[in-house]
Formats: structure tokens, sequence, C-alpha cells
């Protein structure tokens, strides 16, 4: 994976230095180049074909590329494609690609990408990112500058000053622990949204989806279904471990990572190098005894990291600077020190199963969307009238709030807008468009495994894997997010997919690869004492640093602050308190 960067404008700044705020994104090498007054920068991690024939930005003819990411059918591109490359490496399978398709070639890509193909004879940018939001594109486009990089900092230091916050994000934000593109915290810093395109010439932009995911029911019986995933996954793994360089696995101890992992030892001829994380104290969040058992299982080369609460703390300015704007999942904190620890062994790629939850119904709310899913499709007003008084009573209890959501044909997506104060909020109304991806027509199933695919896995997760592990220079690889099996996984008659458990398909899928008692654990996701040990470490000052951002800016309403914060004393409401107080941090370092 790398660091990309380019303007079609001279900004007066050493674009040398502006290429290296990206050098953990790609230590081995960096380059700029100029054509036509348009510069384009590069940092490279060296993974496919080291040679320094394969640095970027790549020229061939009259088109130059800037390339993040890795395209894993490239050599079966090659072939099937009957492209004549002069190198061995994917970069110039994209441009070769391009000469003959022009831009319509998107849909033979397989991997993960955010690349900018840059055409002088037509003076065009040609921009793109992968399907499912893997690797990051930022964007600038006013007054006839383009600016585009994989980092938001870079795109700040060309325009030499800060844009004005982004109230639309922070309002996301709040809803779904990160802004959803285009948007970002910096009014007119815009992100590609993925399975998009970008043109930008003639000082005109178009921005185009290539892709979308079809639900179209095809396979209708278990046998079949259970051939098609462990196929296309073992498939999917053997293709990215494709690499010059070693490879590892991130190894939580639940049934994806632990399937990802059992797999590739399979495929390898040698021990493989397995990593996990956990906890000193607070054991409950910790996961490394089933890490151990599959570890053990398959004989890898284990690493089991223990971090402590001063780890934490001592990290956080380092998370925060490298997240670059707020994203509020307390993940990306041991995220960061496991990619940190997987860099000092000099591992540089790393396999890791994001993307099973969201395919195969592994979270628990979706069972809980389910139960009332039907039920209230079936009630008359009189009946919900009544229901809604039942909700009511229960308060604040969740099934409560599954109830009023599914009742009411709510986002079952939590937000809290009683923190804003009236005058914020009724602004905000204004300015925030509903939700407007189209979804599945009317099965439940589909619609909640799209959403989940787009908005948090697309827009939360792979952002947060992505930024930590590139802090570190270490690239992860997502087997399950192969199209091939997305698109398969949404092809599934639902009813087969529900079964009587969560994740039912690839349990069985599992049961041929992993341990039972693997299996069969309890799902803890992954989490940390992050409110125990954020409490114990800064105590009242927590408080001191939201009310010191809300006396600046009258955003909040105190009496609901004041409310979450103490919840978030008992371990209550602890990730809106998380979202509230790193986004009062993030404000107070950019704008105070």
């Amino acid at each position: 994976m790398c660091g990309i960067v380019g303007t079609n404008f001279n900004a007066n700044v050493d674009f040398l230095k502006i290429t290296n705020i990206m050098k953990n994104r790609g230590p081995d090498n960096t380059s700029i180049h100029n054509i036509k007054n348009n510069f384009f920068g590069h940092t490279r991690l060296s993974i496919v074909d080291l040679k320094e024939e394969a640095n970027q930005p790549m020229i061939f003819d009259n088109l130059v590329i800037v390339f993040n990411g890795e395209i894993y059918n490239y050599d079966e591109l090659k072939v099937s494609e009957k492209l004549k490359c002069k190198t061995s490496s994917d970069t110039e399978v994209l441009i070769r690609l391009y000469q003959k398709y022009d831009i319509n070639f998107l849909h033979l890509l397989n991997g993960c990408f955010s690349f900018c193909i840059y055409d002088s004879k037509k003076d065009r940018f040609f921009c793109a990112r992968d399907r499912y939001g893997k690797k990051p594109f930022y964007y600038y486009i006013k007054e006839n500058k383009f600016i585009f990089s994989s980092m938001i900092k870079p795109i700040i230091n060309i325009l030499g000053f800060t844009p004005k916050l982004n109230k639309v994000a922070l309002s996301q934000y709040l809803q779904f622990f990160v802004p959803l593109a285009p948007n970002t915290f910096y009014t007119n810093i815009n992100k590609l949204d993925s399975a998009s395109y970008l043109l930008y010439e003639n000082n005109k932009v178009t921005i185009k989806k290539y892709y979308k995911i079809k639900t179209y029911k095809k396979i209708h019986d278990e046998d079949t279904a259970l051939k098609s995933i462990e196929n296309i996954l073992y498939n999917s793994v053997e293709q990215r471990l494709k690499s010059d360089v070693e490879v590892g696995t991130l190894l939580s101890g639940g049934i994806d990572s632990s399937l990802i992992s059992t797999m590739y030892s399979q495929i390898s001829k040698h021990p493989i190098n397995t990593f996990s994380v956990g906890y000193k104290t607070h054991s409950k969040y910790s996961e490394l005894p089933f890490a151990k058992i599959v570890a053990n299982n398959i004989k890898s080369n284990h690493t089991a990291l223990e971090i402590e609460q001063k780890d934490y703390i001592e990290c956080l300015e380092d998370v925060f600077i490298n997240l670059e704007e707020p994203h509020a999942d307390p993940a990306a904190i041991p995220l960061y020190l496991l990619t940190k620890e997987i860099n000092k062994q000099g591992i540089k790629t790393v396999l890791s199963g994001e993307g099973s939850d969201e395919l195969f119904l592994g979270y628990d709310n979706y069972a809980k969307f389910l139960k009332y899913y039907g039920f209230s499709d079936s009630l008359d007003e009189k009946q919900n009238s009544f229901l809604n008084e039942i909700i009511s009573s229960l308060g604040g209890n969740k099934e409560a709030e599954y109830l009023r959501r599914v009742v009411k044909k709510e986002n079952i997506y939590n937000s809290f807008g009683e923190i804003y104060t009236t005058s914020q909020r009724k602004k905000l109304l204004q300015k925030v468009a509903n939700f407007k991806y189209e979804l599945p027509k009317k099965d439940p199933v589909d619609w909640m495994s799209y959403i989940d695919t787009k908005v948090w896995l697309g827009e939360a997760l792979l952002s947060k894997v992505d930024k930590m592990s590139m802090a570190n220079s270490v690239e992860t690889r997502n087997p399950f997010l192969d199209f091939r099996l997305v698109d398969t996984a949404f092809s599934i008659n639902n009813d087969l997919k529900v079964g009587n458990t969560n994740k039912y398909l690839l349990k069985k899928v599992a049961v041929k690869y992993i341990p039972i008692e693997i299996i069969n654990r309890q799902k803890k996701g992954f989490n940390s004492p992050f409110n125990e040990w954020l409490f114990e470490e800064y105590k009242d000052k927590l408080l001191f640093d939201i009310q010191k951002i809300n006396n600046a800016t009258s955003l909040f309403n105190d009496v609901y602050v004041q409310y979450i914060y103490e919840n978030a004393k008992s371990n209550k409401l602890k990730q809106h308190f998380y979202a509230l107080w790193y986004f009062c941090k993030w404000y107070n370092k950019i704008y105070l």
C-alpha cells in the first residue's frame, strides 16, 4: 500500500515535503513528478515487484499514474486481456487497461485501490476507488483548483489554510461514528464514495458509480450455498497471499479471523505468523485465550500482545494524528498498538476478517430487528398506538429502542440528537439530507446487510483499519471482501442465511476448519476497556474538555452533556461520550 497526492496548480509549496507527510503509508520510496504544471507524488510500501522499475509516479507514453492498493488478479488480467507489460507490477496493468478500454475497465479489477491516471493528451484526471471503500481518496475542487490525496493533511498544506468545520459531517459522525461520503469534517474537502470514479476535465468534475451490490436470489439450496462460500473464500485467501514479502494474519479468536488463518495455514508450506491483542487487566474484554486455541491448532508463530492503561494513554496522540479527523470507534487504539508490534517484527502485510459480520449476519442487532420487523408490518394504526405506549413505559430499555425504531420505520442506527442545542438542531435539520442510498426493496435481511456493508463497514471499519495499519506501514487485506464473495452472499436465499443462529452458513463452513469451541463461543467484538482507562487517567478533565469547546461554540446542550458524562462514569452510554469527547479534543487542536 502507498500514499498518493496530486494537484493541477502550482501552490508554491515544497511538493516533495508535502508528499513525505505520507511517509508512514510508504516508507520504501518517495517520488514526485511534474507534467504541464500538474504535480504528482507517491510514497511506496513495496509489496509486489520490489524492483525500482515499479516505483511511482509511473509514466508510460502520455500517461502518469499514482496508485494506492493491490490488484489481486493482475496476473490473470495480463493473460485474459492480452496486456503487454514491461514491469512485473500491478500498477502497470492499470495503465495498460486504460490504454485498451479508456475508463471502462474498473469492473475487471479484483482488489483494494484508489488511484489517479492523468492523461496529458486529454488533460484529464481519471480517479477511482474500490468497490467497498478499503482505500481512501480525498479531494478538493474549487475555483478551478483540483487536489487529491490518500490523506487530508497534504490537501490542507497545499491549500495553505484550514477550511472551516463541516457541521453536516458532525451530525453524521454523532450517528454513525464517522462522516459519510462525500463529507469530511473540513468544508470542501470531500472523500470519493466507494465503487465510484471521478473525472476532472476542462475544469468540470463528473462522479459516477461503476458498481452496486445486486440482491437477486440465485442460490436456493444449502449445499450449493456452502460450497460456493467455501470455494470462493479459499480462493480469495489464496489470491491475497500474492506478495514478495511475508504475509501474516490478525487472529482475534473469532470465527472470521480463525477461518482465514486456518485456510492460510493449509495453503502455506511453512508456519504462518498470527497476531492478537489483549489486556493485562480487564480480562473480560480479552480474546487472547481463544486466539491461542486456534494458533495451537494451526501451529502458527503466534504473538499475543498484552496492553495496559499506560500503553493506551501514551499512544492516544499518535492515534488521533493518524486518524486526521474524529472517528469514534475506540478499537482504533488497540489496533494501532498491534500493527505497531507487527511492524517491529518486520511484517508488511496481514490478512484481516472485516466483512463477514455484514455479509453473513453476525451482529446480534440483526436478530433483534428481524424479531419485530414482520410483527410491526401487520399492526393497524390503533395497535401501533398501543404498542407505542408500551415502548414509552419501557423507558431506555434496548429492546424498547428496537421496537420503537421498527414501528416508526426508522433507521436502526442510534443517534443522540438531544446533544444539540435547539437552535443548532433546527439548522442541522435544514442541512442534513435523508439517507439516500438505493436500498434493496422490501426484504429486511438485504436491507440490514446492505446498509451495514455500505455504512458501518465501508465508512467506519475499513477507514479505521486502513489508517491505523498504514500509520505503522502495515497493509491489511480482507478476503471476505472479494467482490465475488460479496455478490454470492447477497445472491443466497435469505431464509438460508438467517438459519437458527448468527452466521449460520459461515459456521457450517467453519466446522471443517476450526475447533468447535471457537464456533460455539459467544461473540465479543473488538472491545477494550477504553472507558475505564480514560476515566481512571483523566477523571473530571474529560468533562472539562467538552465544556471548554461548548463554551466556545454553543454547539451542544449542556444538560445533556452532563447526562452523558454521568452515565459514562458508570460505563453506560460510553461510546456516545467517547464520540463527543474525541470531537472536542480534535476541535480544540484544529480551531482553537
